[in-house]
Order: C-alpha cells, then sequence, then structure tokens
C-alpha cells in the first residue's frame, strides 16, 4: 500500500488530493512540525533530505511533488480521469506542474521568510532590525515580483477553466499549494479568477476528503 509521509501545514496535502481524486487506497504517517518550523528528524529515516512530500511505494521511495504526482498518475490512474488527450493541454499541464515549484513557490517561501524575521528564533536584540530589514526586502523587490506572477496566473485563469485548460489535471493539484499560500497571505484578494478557482478547487468531494484525512492547511 502506499505510505504519504505527511507533514502538518506542508505540500504534502497536494498528495493526499491526488490519491482522494483516484480513488486509491493509502496510509498516512504523520509527522508534526517543529518550534522552528521546520520538519522533524525522523523524516530523515525515509528520505535523506528529511522533507516532505514523501511515499513510499512498495520498495520505492519518491519525492518532490511534481515527481510523486507524475508517478501516481502514470501508475494508478487506470480510468484516464486526469488523462489529457489534447497535445496543447498536456504541454500546458507539464508547464504549470513546473512553473509551481521552479517559479512561485521559491518566492513565496521567501516571503515567509523574510516577514519571520522579527520574530523568534532571531534573537529578540536583533529582532527590529530583522524586522524592518524583512519589510524592506518585501517591498522593495518581493512583493513586486509576486504581483507580476499573480497577474500572470489571473491572466491564465480568466482565459481557462483550469490550468491545462478544459479539463482538471494534475497540474490543478501541484499550483493549488502556492495560490492558497498567495491567498491566504493577501496577495490575491483582488483577483477574481484566482479566487474562483481556489472555489471550484476547495468544492471538490477529493478535496474535502484529502481536508479530513491530513487536517487543514494554515498559510497565513
Amino acid at each position: 500500500m502506499i505510505t504519504v509521509h505527511h507533514l502538518n501545514n506542508s505540500r504534502s496535502q497536494r498528495v493526499l488530493w491526488m490519491l482522494e481524486e483516484l480513488e486509491l487506497p493509502y496510509q498516512i504517517k504523520l509527522y508534526q512540525r517543529e518550534a522552528t518550523m521546520l520538519a522533524p528528524e525522523a523524516l530523515k529515516k525515509v528520505h535523506p533530505l528529511g522533507k516532505s512530500p514523501v511515499i513510499t511505494d512498495d520498495n520505492r521511495v519518491i519525492a518532490e511533488s511534481g515527481a510523486i504526482l507524475e508517478y501516481l498518475a502514470e501508475r494508478y490512474d487506470a480510468e484516464n480521469r486526469l488523462k489529457l488527450l489534447d497535445e496543447e493541454a498536456r504541454l500546458q499541464s507539464r508547464y504549470w506542474l513546473h512553473y509551481a515549484e521552479g517559479s512561485l513557490m521559491p518566492l513565496l517561501v521567501m516571503k515567509l521568510i523574510f516577514s519571520r524575521m522579527g520574530q523568534p528564533p532571531v534573537p529578540w536584540l536583533l529582532r527590529p532590525v530583522g524586522n524592518a530589514f524583512g519589510k524592506g526586502v518585501q517591498k522593495a523587490y518581493l512583493d513586486k515580483q509576486l504581483a507580476t506572477h499573480r497577474d500572470f496566473i489571473e491572466q491564465h485563469l480568466s482565459r481557462h477553466e483550469w490550468f491545462a485548460g478544459a479539463h482538471f489535471s494534475i497540474a490543478d493539484v501541484q499550483m493549488s499549494f502556492p495560490l492558497q499560500a498567495l491567498s491566504a497571505r493577501g496577495g490575491a484578494a483582488t483577483s477574481p479568477a484566482i479566487q474562483a478557482w481556489l472555489a471550484k478547487v476547495q468544492s471538490r468531494a477529493a478535496w474535502q476528503r484529502a481536508l479530513q484525512k491530513g487536517g487543514e492547511v494554515k498559510l497565513s
């Protein structure tokens, strides 16, 4: 059976959602973040990098969200629930699958880090400086970059029902976490197409089942 090594408030929630979309049996091994917000050392017993998401299936250990989603689709989507027949749709799906982690998530992670430079574990004497520095980097660079990406995504979703076009695909699963994060941190409040897409995603029965099993994801 597939085991999802699931870290709370993490990108591994997408893997649970994917498994629910495919209606596959699986089990969850839950890990809790440390006070530092890092994953616990126990995850290094599963994969050397000690990060989530990671799944085990038979004798395979598979890490990285995109690789996991592709593996599950290729091996287990026997009913072609997420298969795209149109070549252009497949290209779009592949693009957004890689864009999510290659272009958008690094900026969101940087924003999270710089927004917390005035908080523990930063030493209290340095917190005022850290806070001012973090706000400066966000204003001068990160917020502008994220606005560019937000507008890019908004334009795409205003013309397409799903990221690959007319049909739901693994690209939507992959893009869910960064768009949740962007929305939770106030970066998509005035983006109606993004908000409509998030509402569609969150209304899916598989999404709801994944939340019940994996827990709510708090990103604000």
